[in-house]
């Protein structure tokens, strides 16, 4: 039996965007520090749909490299589709996820092995001295990396690098969508994973151009507030409505019908005549509250729905790529 069908003892997962310049550079390092190391592996490479040339290496790669699957998605879904994609299709009792942009030195895979060696469940990579832009980059991850911690309760410095190693149980618990690879270590530590942070080194990208503007700034600040609803309230959706109808429109407006009241019992104030907003204000208080309610049950419907029905997948895989099937298409 050969090495393709081993259960390998580790999966290096690596999604690429238009990263042709070094990819070839990215496998023989890595092929170099894990040769060293005396273990099975697998190098996951996930083409998310690149416009330049790094699908056709990639497959130059794999005719030549049993130990590289090469994963073509139809068209670019993003960086956390493509983790989603490499993690479905690795077949590692470790998991190791990277960037291709060589940002990340694989010569460092080594000390999140010896991390999960030691007992943990997810090592997650620390950007200690960054190199980014301080404006643009630093201050706002800063910002969302402190508010992530807070929220989740997760005490480390990084949500954001990708560079992390996870044992396979917990990469198979997850469920990935909108861009939330990033918070991983937060999704995971509900389930009582053990979590450790491993400084790393942060170099300027050699090759290219980054791929993330401002914008990431914006939805990264959306997808705290997503965090913060899918660990507090993901399973009860009507426990946040509910909470929202309770503090913000029933007890508003029962605090206002009471004055209503008040002034009407002892001072005699008609209503028709003196309160007639502060009454309209009450009713519509009320009303959003029982939307809000009603939302929540729906929301409790849709969760049951999701958690007992569905299986769909946030990416779509065109073909994969290993070196038996260049060889089965030659017969």
């Amino acid at each position: 039996m050969d090495n393709f069908h081993k259960i390998p003892d580790c999966s290096i997962v690596v999604p690429l965007y238009n990263e042709s310049d070094v990819v070839e550079k990215l496998h023989s390092r890595l092929t170099a520090v894990m040769g060293k190391m005396g273990l099975d592996y697998e190098l996951v490479f996930v083409d998310d749909g690149s416009k330049d040339d790094t699908l056709n290496k990639l497959k130059a790669l794999a005719a030549v490299d049993e130990r590289v699957v090469a994963v073509e998605l139809r068209r670019n879904f993003g960086q956390t589709p493509a983790l989603a994609a490499g993690f479905d299709n690795a077949g590692g009792e470790i998991i190791i996820s990277m960037d291709g942009d060589l940002q990340h030195l694989p010569e460092e895979v080594p000390a999140f092995l010896d991390k999960i060696n030691e007992g943990y469940d997810v090592v997650s990579g620390w950007r200690k001295n960054r190199v980014d832009n301080f404006i643009m980059r630093r201050i706002p991850s800063h910002i969302a990396n402190w508010i992530a911690s807070k929220v989740s309760g997760v005490d480390i410095h990084d949500f954001g690098t990708t560079f992390k190693a996870y044992r396979r149980d917990v990469v198979e618990s997850l469920k990935l969508y909108g861009e939330t690879h990033r918070f991983i270590p937060a999704l995971v530590s509900g389930q009582g994973a053990k979590i450790v942070e491993i400084p790393i080194t942060n170099i300027p990208r050699p090759k290219g151009k980054s791929n993330y503007g401002i914008s990431r700034t914006f939805r990264v600040m959306f997808d705290l507030i997503t965090l913060r609803f899918i660990l507090a309230y993901a399973s009860k959706p009507l426990h946040f409505f509910g909470k929202g109808a309770l503090f913000y429109c029933f007890i508003p407006a029962l605090a206002i019908g009471a004055y209503i009241l008040y002034d009407k019992i002892v001072y005699h104030v008609p209503i028709s005549v003196a309160h007639v907003p502060l009454a309209g204000l009450m009713m519509l208080l009320f009303v959003v509250g029982f939307v809000l309610i009603a939302t929540g049950l729906i929301g409790e419907m849709v969760c049951r729905v999701y958690y007992e029905a569905t299986n769909a997948k946030i990416y779509s895989v065109r073909k994969i790529y290993r070196k038996d099937s260049f060889a089965q298409a030659k017969l």
